[in-house]
């Protein structure tokens, strides 16, 4: 038997798992992350995949923290496996952490740490009479990866890709390099061909982490507008482990482009931008710190927006029933 509260961040599903998850006893995060998967991972494709979720659906599991900063810790989950790093879910999962009371609520702003896979995120949440409202979070450190790449796609020729890691790494590409139009071409053919610049630039670039290997993987594909979301909002489709399109204009990916902008010098502390999604869904983001260390140039990025709620729910599995969890491509 498992409880969940739903909630949705720009039309992207939040699916907490407040009970019925069994207690994960690895030390770290990390850990435990590598411990959902080898013992639990039944848990998400139950919960994520038909019949009681969808192609698209996500989730997020509270556990506790490692980092003592942490007011808690989180896993994030999806139809595939399970992700380092969720802007939109920490979103939601800071007004969930306000409105249960697990942080007590402070107006007009109550602030809170949530540590993920990839390290420590403080969150904001606006509180107004008690009601808990948008939210804020920094990001951890985010860089670009190296300066563009050429990426040859099948069927598509060799393109420039920027590969920006804000808590996942992307591969972020205009979307004319790929004869599409976000937002004008069907979302088939940019999943279509975001899933092919993810192969290829998978299969060409060496991704490294500063710190953790378990991170260096190429997440998915960002498509974007061509424009830097300073005048008007930039839309952008992101497309994550097996196809997956989020509905949000994604916080990770958000972030990821912040770092790709200020590597090029097109934005510097204190600068704002805003991003899209085909929900026409609004993230803010603005660059609140930079540094260097070790030959990394890395910068923190506050990035803004609303998670609501839709319900409540209670799922099990009857002994009988033959049926885990299932997609139909």
């Amino acid at each position: 038997m498992f409880e969940t509260v739903e909630m949705h961040t720009g039309g992207e599903p939040v699916r907490i798992i407040v009970g019925g998850y069994p207690e994960l006893t690895a030390p770290t995060l990390l850990g435990k992350r590598r411990e959902a998967l080898e013992h639990h991972d039944h848990i998400r494709r139950l919960l994520m995949l038909e019949p009681r979720g969808h192609a698209a659906m996500y989730g997020a599991i509270p556990v506790i923290a490692d980092n003592p900063e942490a007011d808690f810790a989180v896993l994030f989950i999806h139809g595939e496996g399970y992700s380092t790093m969720c802007g939109h879910a920490v979103i939601a999962l800071g007004r969930w952490a306000v409105d249960s009371g697990l942080v007590a609520a402070v107006e007009p702003e109550t602030v809170l740490k949530i540590q993920v896979p990839c390290g420590l995120v403080e969150a904001k949440v606006e509180v107004s009479d008690g009601v808990s409202g948008a939210v804020s979070f920094v990001s951890v450190d985010a860089f670009a990866h190296g300066d563009g790449h050429q990426v040859d796609v099948p069927g598509l020729g060799t393109i420039s890709v920027d590969i920006g890691y804000g808590g996942a790494f992307y591969a972020i590409v205009d979307d004319r390099q790929l004869g599409l139009t976000v937002g004008g071409s069907p979302i088939d053919d940019l999943v279509q061909m975001a899933t092919r610049v993810t192969a290829a630039a998978s299969a060409s670039v060496g991704l490294r982490h500063p710190t953790e290997p378990d991170l260096e993987f190429l997440y998915g594909t960002i498509v974007t507008d061509g424009r830097d979301g300073s005048a008007e909002p930039s839309q952008n489709v992101c497309v994550f482990a097996d196809r997956q399109v989020d509905r949000s204009p994604t916080g990770s990916g958000v972030t990821a482009r912040m770092a790709v902008q200020h590597a090029r010098g097109e934005l510097d502390r204190g600068d704002a931008r805003r991003f899209s999604s085909l929900t026409d869904a609004v993230f803010g983001a603005t660059v609140v710190s930079a540094s260097s260390r070790d030959g990394l140039d890395s910068v923190r990025v506050q990035v803004s927006g609303e998670a609501f709620y839709t319900g409540r729910a209670t799922f099990h599995k009857e002994d009988a029933d033959p049926v885990e969890g299932f997609l139909l491509d």
